[in-house]
């Protein structure tokens, strides 16, 4: 009933000598028993009524979001099948995986590239790599002042350098930071224990190319002294030096072991025009060698410090399968094609025999893996056709075209069947991989690994066919027309969700500035003016009043 009507109404109703209800009156007239609009609540009650479409829209977004979340996960799990059958059929992909045992693994291991022939090797190694190295004599410290002489540091592969000590170079840290950057393939250091400090040089490769060897530059005085060592005890390594005095040059040879009293000893019993003692100073004690008449100088060819060959600088010698061959290192490549040789010790007379063949623990990992994507892919696929009680419907993508393509695609490849008559694997389930009631796979690996051990040739032969044209080809082919990043299945029907959703973005940002806005304000400006209206009904009430109660009718 409209105001109008309620106020004839009510008005229609009164009888002679009875007073009319003015409130009622007001309540007809407004439809409410209050004088009042709450104009924020009605126009958004209003608005919420035009809302209608808009929620619609946004119910239709919230779909295309669960449709591109369910594609999106199809075309990864997709893809990734891809990835695995790209991946089986490439010659040097996990099939071709090959694994290396040896007779003797304290002596010879190795390792085969993928696609390595499968064959036996035996492998004799006369001698191994090593690296070259020198050491000097003791010194007090690292930090101790040297001597003033001389040396020079000479590599087989060409690059010589001389060192001297003095001018700033004055310690054997001095040294070690001189030589480390001079360029020679080589690394100075200080090694240090219960004797004193002691340069070392190493070669930073083995093999006879990295070789080097120190000379010390002659030295002509009256008098002479080694660097010191802790005490007159203390024993020195093997080393040689020559000293010649009067145009007669005599080589001193030490013995490892001996001290410095045992080196002037020999000097002083061979006669050679010179005096030697132990000396001590505040530095330790010194191999002290002067002219015999104390004016006569004579001529030493050991420096400060003498230096002593630790090792060669030689290349590994081997036979493998009777062909003797050399190696700067320990690891050898080039002997067998793909496969690589790591040396530990020289087996004498004895050889130790290599057999390269596939790696049944790569290929089976591999055939998992590729069962466990699969599975994950029909997973995705069966949960959209799954009906669910709750809302009574299926997945978004049940209609889905693109998922009915992908589901056909991996029930397709269950049924390949090799075209090679005569390999002892024709289909899946001749690896023990079986298809479980709901699209899953399932692999008996005990029948796996048998095919693996026995036919292996066979297994790589099924996947990769006669020129890479097997069951892996096959399928990933047909899932590349699904997974292909701009013209695939998957990118057409996610990019088409995305175009629709976008409209229906645009369309409600529309709705909202265009319509709903000015709608908004036309109702707010409309409630307000009621809203008015009715704050000065109280006052026309009692106006109203007041005339009808003087009126007998």
């Amino acid at each position: 009933m409209s105001s109008v009507s309620a106020l004839n109404s009510a008005l229609g109703s009164t009888t002679n000598n009875t007073n009319i209800n003015i409130s009622s009156v007001l309540a007809a007239a407004a439809g409410t028993t209050t004088p009042a609009i709450d104009v924020n609540a009605a126009v958004a009650a209003a608005l919420y009524a035009d809302r209608a479409p808009e929620r619609i829209w946004q119910s239709e977004q919230t779909t295309f979001s669960s449709q591109t979340s369910a594609l999106t996960s199809m075309q990864t799990a997709a893809t990734t099948l891809t990835t695995d059958m790209n991946s089986m059929n490439s010659i040097t992909g996990p099939l071709s995986a090959r694994a290396v045992s040896s007779s003797n693994s304290a002596d010879v291991t190795a390792t085969a590239a993928s696609g390595t022939v499968p064959g036996n090797h035996t492998v004799a190694i006369t001698s191994l790599a090593s690296t070259a190295s020198w050491y000097s004599d003791t010194a007090q410290s690292a930090t101790a002042a040297l001597p003033a002489e001389s040396f020079t540091i000479s590599t087989t592969a060409g690059p010589t350098a001389s060192f001297t000590v003095g001018s700033g170079v004055n310690t054997l840290n001095d040294l070690v930071a001189t030589i480390n950057t001079s360029s020679l393939g080589l690394t100075a250091s200080v090694v240090t224990d219960a004797s004193g400090s002691r340069l070392a040089l190493v070669s930073n490769g083995s093999g006879s190319a990295n070789d080097f060897s120190v000379t010390s530059a002659p030295t002509t005085t009256t008098s002479w002294s080694s660097p010191a060592v802790a005490s007159s005890g203390a024993t020195l390594a093997a080393n040689t030096f020559t000293l010649t005095n009067a145009g007669v040059t005599t080589t001193v040879n030490i013995t490892d072991g001996e001290t410095l009293g045992q080196i002037a000893s020999g000097i002083n019993s061979s006669n050679l025009g010179v005096n030697a003692s132990v000396a001590h100073d505040s530095s330790g004690y010194h191999l002290q060698v002067v002219s015999g008449d104390g004016t006569t100088p004579f001529t030493i060819s050991m420096p400060s410090f003498g230096f002593s060959q630790a090792a060669a600088g030689a290349n590994a010698a081997l036979t493998v399968d009777g062909i003797p061959i050399t190696s700067a290192t320990n690891t050898v490549t080039g002997a067998v094609p793909g496969v690589t040789l790591h040396l530990f010790n020289p087996t004498g007379s004895g050889k130790v025999n290599l057999s390269v063949a596939s790696d049944t623990a790569a290929v089976s990992a591999s055939i998992n893996g590729f069962v466990s994507d699969y599975n994950t892919a029909i997973g995705l696929v069966n949960a959209q056709y799954s009906y669910n009680t709750t809302t009574g419907s299926e997945g978004s993508l049940a209609g889905d075209a693109t998922v009915r393509s992908l589901q056909s695609t991996l029930l397709a490849a269950l049924s390949y069947s090799n075209p090679n008559a005569t390999s002892s694997v024709s289909t899946l389930s001749s690896l023990g991989i079986t298809v479980n009631n709901d699209g899953t796979l399932a692999v008996d690996n005990t029948t796996l690994n048998s095919a693996l051990t026995t036919n292996p040739t066979d297994v790589q032969q099924f996947f990769q066919g006669g020129s890479l044209n097997g069951f892996a080809n096959s399928v990933s082919l047909q899932l590349n027309e699904l997974t292909a990043p701009a013209t695939g299945a998957f990118s057409v029907d996610l990019t088409s969700i995305s175009k629709t959703s976008q409209d229906l973005t645009t369309q409600i940002n529309n709705f909202e500035s265009i319509y709903l806005a000015q709608q908004k304000t036309t109702l707010t400006a409309m409630y307000s003016k009621a809203e008015i209206a009715l704050q000065q009904l109280p006052s026309e009430m009692a106006q109203i009043q007041a005339e009808l109660g003087n009126n007998a009718k």
